[in-house]
């Protein structure tokens, strides 16, 4: 799978031709209900009407469970849009959502200091 940034919508020079909030059509509201921990995953069917090149790239990347975040960090959008973007595949049946296991809550303090040490090894 080619990177995101390998792709038509950016440029060397110009940065982003496409605006994400042009990808997800001025939406700024998820009509499924994603948070950043939510997992995801292709159902295999395949969405009856034409979704765009950041749509395709998105279940692309759904082939076995992955994290809104990790999807959102692929596509190099922001989360809010990636959140529209799946949300429009949950609609059309191309992918299932469920929450994490366990982990009840996205603010559990176990979780967000495991994030917090994976970030500082990185940096």
């Amino acid at each position: 799978m080619p990177a995101p940034q390998d792709g038509p919508l950016l440029d060397d020079a110009a940065g982003r031709l496409v605006r994400p909030y042009t990808v997800s059509g001025g939406r700024t509201r998820p009509t499924a209900a994603l948070d950043l921990l939510s997992l995801v995953m292709a159902t295999g069917t395949a969405p009856e009407e034409t979704l765009g090149p950041e749509h395709a790239l998105a279940l692309s990347l759904c082939g076995g469970p992955i994290s809104v975040a990790e999807i959102a960090a692929h596509l190099g959008l922001p989360a809010a849009v990636a959140k529209v973007l799946l949300s429009d595949l949950v609609d059309c049946g191309a992918i299932t959502t469920r929450a994490p296991r366990g982990h009840d809550t996205p603010t559990d303090r176990s979780l967000l200091e495991a994030v917090l040490d994976g970030l500082r090894r990185r940096l």
